[in-house]
Parts: structure tokens; C-alpha cells; sequence
């Protein structure tokens, strides 16, 4: 934790560097691509040893794999090599860390390369190997039409800015960083003439860098003062079970899962803070008029706390994962996305049982969270006091659902989980098959049948 901590806060100090000093008018794109990678490897050993050899041994394997590979298989090969490779890792954990993590634990690193590898196979199939026609928008705007350089290709596994916590960014958007182009399509997507300017603005970083800065410093003073002070096993301690009420013990367990996220806010936090640090992360203009850093943002804290559904509460915990099952799962499977999504999810995060409890529950109340939404919704929507009640109310389920789903996660083992949910009377995986048999699910559309150039001529037709 220590070395995480200091190459992190060396990372932010070589990121002002890099932009300051290393900047596209300063150095060329072949300089900025060998210090990011030199660096990331340097941080990579720093903190892990020997064990970084891992993420080496990964990212040239999928260097021979994207080389020789056809491109009609090549995200298949990367995604089975790439997972293959992951998992293997994660159960040599099982015997070297026994359920825990030790300061030599190099998985996360290699969890945010996994995401690389399989999202830039994933663009390079699409890119060489499909038609316009056959891509969704998102997919045509980031499909990769050439092989990258082997420079290229380990900048963007290997950078400085994400090499120890990410997060997983696509790789035309790295490549535009490194380039100097990163920044200016995003202003050119913006009218500044009417704007009362002359030629594009310069935005800043310093600004978000600090704010965010700002953000990790509390969640710090947070972790230090909650986190150890209300651990998650107490809720499975026999005399507080004895003792407690059902219902006091769902406060508490509100109180513990909010004491367990301190940790994560900081590190994603600090992580996005690096890359801004650098000049990486613009994503463009707000309605306002402000510059917004959050293109490769983790999280939004406001939105978590406030969600009042499942999905807005999954949307914005762990963003950039999530974006990354989306293009690589969701959106290319024939059958069952949402099930599968949240099965490969699991598989990434490692293979203990306590994860698989949790995400296997998540498919069964997010389906009967969606049914809840679809059939009940409208009917409060009449009036403003009606409105109001039906957040209040969906907020209070959807924030204890999340803690009754996220426990597993963070107990890891089948014992501890199975007592928990036995104390809980396994209340929400009753109440969301009960959901699920009485109300009538609707089909989800499903953007792999559905690509660009398709539903336009849908619409077309329609009309």
C-alpha cells in the first residue's frame, strides 16, 4: 500500500513533467510514447518485484497474438489468451495470498491490462475487420484501422499514468493524446466564434487536478477513520446477530458498506488526477461552458450516493469497467447480454466465491429492478409529491440492495457469505424472483442486431 501510494503521488509529479516539459510542441510523439513507457515499467517493478513479469509476459504474448492473428479472430484469440492468462494469476492467488491481499499482489495491474488488450483487439476487429455498415456509432468512432507499432502498443499497456490503477482508456484516445490531438477535436467539436472567441481556448488541468486532489484527501482522512473502525465482518459477528434486530441490522450494514468505500474513491480518484496531470482526460465543454476532465473518470460520487435505481447506481461505480463489458461483452453477444456481462465481470475480478455471489445477485435484481421501473414508474409520475415519494422510496431500496449484493465481495468466501445472507432471511433474492414471476419483463433492445447504418434505414422505412 505504501508503494502504491508513493508511485502514485510520483506518477502525479512526473504527469505536471510530462505535459509541461514533454508536451506535443516540446517533444515528438515517438519521445512521449518511450518516457511513458519507460516509467510505467519502472513503476511496475518498483512496486511489484518480480511479479510484474506477469504483465510483460501478457502484453507480448498479445503483441504475437495482434501481429499473426487473423483479424476476423483476432479479438476472439486476445479476449481467450488475455482472461486465460488473468484467471490463471487470480487462482495462484487463492494459494499464495489465501484470501488476502499482500503488498506483492500485481493482479490489479494486470486486470486494467486485460481491459486494454481485449478493448484494442476488439477496435482493430472492428476497424479492419467489419463493415462501416455492420458497427454501431460508438463502435465506428473508435474502430482502429491499423496495427499500432510496438512503441504504440506498449505506451498504451505499459504508460506511467495508469500502469498501477488505470483506468482503461480506448486507444484512439491515447494515441490523440500522445499526438497533441486529444484536446483540440474536443474544442473543434465546440462553435467558439459565438462564443465571442477569436481562436480555441487553452483549457487547463490544474483546476480538476486539484479539485480531485482535493477529494482523495477526504476519502484518505475517511478510510483512516471509518474504514477500520466498522468492518464488514462484524455483521456476521454471533453477538451482534443475537443482539441486533433485522432492521438495525440493515442500518448498520448501510454504515459498513458506505465505511468500505473510502479506499476505492481514493485510488480511482488519484488515478484520474494522474492522467489529468499529464493533459489526459478532456472530454469537452459542459452546457455552462466549462471545461470537464472526466473522460476517463471512475466514478460519480454524487450519483452513487443519490441513485434511485440499480443501473444509475452501476453506471457511475467503476465507470471505466463498466464501459470496457460493454464493448467487449454486451454489445457483441448474441444472447443474454446483461447475464453475461455480469458473469464475465466476475471471471475479471478473480475467482473467489464471495464475487460470484455478488454478481450472480446483481443479475437477479437488476432484471427485477428494470421490471419494477418499466411497469410501476409511470404511475408516479403525475404529480411532483407523487414523484418525490417514489424516489425517496427507490433510493432507501436501491442503496440497501447494493450493500445486501456487495457483501460477498468484500467477505470473499462461501462460509462468511452464506451467514450473512441466512441473517438477512435472503430477503432480496426472494423479493426479486417474487418481482420477476408477478410483473411482466420487456424486451431490452440489444445494439448488436441494431448497428448504425441499420436502424437508420429502419427509421427510414418506418416513416
Amino acid at each position: 500500500q505504501i508503494n502504491f501510494v508513493a508511485c502514485q503521488l510520483f506518477a502525479l509529479l512526473a504527469a505536471f513533467w510530462f505535459r509541461i516539459y514533454l508536451g506535443p510542441s516540446h517533444a515528438s510523439s515517438a519521445v512521449r510514447h518511450a518516457f511513458a513507457t519507460l516509467f510505467g515499467i519502472y513503476f511496475a517493478v518498483f512496486c511489484f518485484g518480480w511479479y510484474s513479469i506477469h504483465l510483460f509476459v501478457l502484453v507480448m504474448m498479445n503483441y504475437g497474438i495482434m501481429n499473426m492473428a487473423s483479424i476476423p479472430n483476432i479479438h476472439r484469440y486476445s479476449f481467450v489468451v488475455a482472461m486465460g492468462y488473468l484467471t490463471l494469476c487470480h487462482i495462484s492467488r487463492i494459494y499464495i495470498f489465501h484470501y488476502g491481499i499482500l503488498t506483492t499482489d500485481f493482479s490489479g495491474p494486470l486486470m486494467i491490462i486485460t481491459q486494454k488488450i481485449t478493448t484494442l483487439a476488439c477496435q482493430l476487429h472492428d476497424g479492419i475487420g467489419r463493415q462501416a455498415e455492420e458497427l454501431t456509432a460508438e463502435q465506428n468512432r473508435l474502430a482502429v484501422k491499423t496495427r499500432p507499432s510496438l512503441l504504440e502498443y506498449l505506451s498504451y499497456l505499459l504508460n506511467f499514468m495508469s500502469i498501477i490503477a488505470g483506468p482503461c482508456s480506448n486507444y484512439k484516445d491515447y494515441i490523440a493524446f500522445i499526438e497533441g490531438r486529444h484536446v483540440h477535436m474536443k474544442l473543434l467539436e465546440v462553435n467558439w466564434k459565438q462564443k465571442g472567441y477569436d481562436r480555441l481556448p487553452d483549457p487547463s488541468p490544474t483546476g480538476a487536478v486539484m479539485y480531485k486532489l482535493c477529494i482523495t484527501l477526504v476519502s484518505l482522512i475517511l478510510f483512516l477513520t471509518l474504514t477500520k473502525n466498522f468492518p464488514m465482518a462484524y455483521i456476521i459477528d454471533n453477538e451482534f446477530l443475537d443482539k441486533t434486530p433485522f432492521l438495525s441490522r440493515l442500518g448498520y450494514l448501510y454504515v459498513v458498506t458506505q465505511a468500505a468505500k473510502p479506499k476505492y474513491y481514493f485510488a480511482w480518484t488519484l488515478a484520474d488526477a494522474v492522467n489529468n496531470a499529464a493533459g489526459y482526460g478532456f472530454s469537452g465543454v459542459d452546457e455552462r461552458g466549462t471545461f470537464r476532465w472526466d473522460l476517463l473518470s471512475n466514478l460519480n460520487i454524487w450519483n452513487i450516493e443519490t441513485a434511485t435505481n440499480f443501473k444509475m447506481y452501476i453506471e457511475n461505480w467503476n465507470i471505466q469497467t463498466a464501459a470496457w463489458l460493454k464493448r467487449v461483452c454486451y454489445d457483441r453477444v448474441p444472447w443474454y447480454p446483461t447475464a453475461l456481462t455480469f458473469i464475465l465481470s466476475a471471471l475479471w475480478h478473480g475467482i473467489y466465491p464471495g464475487y460470484y455471489f455478488t454478481f450472480l445477485t446483481g443479475i437477479l435484481i437488476t432484471l427485477a429492478a428494470r421490471a419494477i421501473r418499466n411497469n410501476c414508474r409511470p404511475y408516479f409520475l403525475s404529480s411532483v409529491p407523487l414523484k418525490m415519494a417514489y424516489d425517496v422510496a427507490t433510493w432507501v431500496v436501491t442503496q440497501l440492495a447494493v450493500c445486501y449484493t456487495v457483501a460477498p465481495f468484500v467477505m470473499l468466501a462461501v462460509e462468511p457469505t452464506i451467514k450473512f445472507y441466512k441473517s438477512m432471511y435472503f430477503h432480496m433474492h426472494i423479493l426479486s424472483i417474487l418481482v420477476l414471476l408477478v410483473l411482466p419483463i420487456r424486451p431490452q433492445a440489444h445494439s448488436i442486431r441494431k448497428p448504425q447504418n441499420q436502424a437508420m434505414q429502419n427509421s427510414v422505412k418506418s416513416k
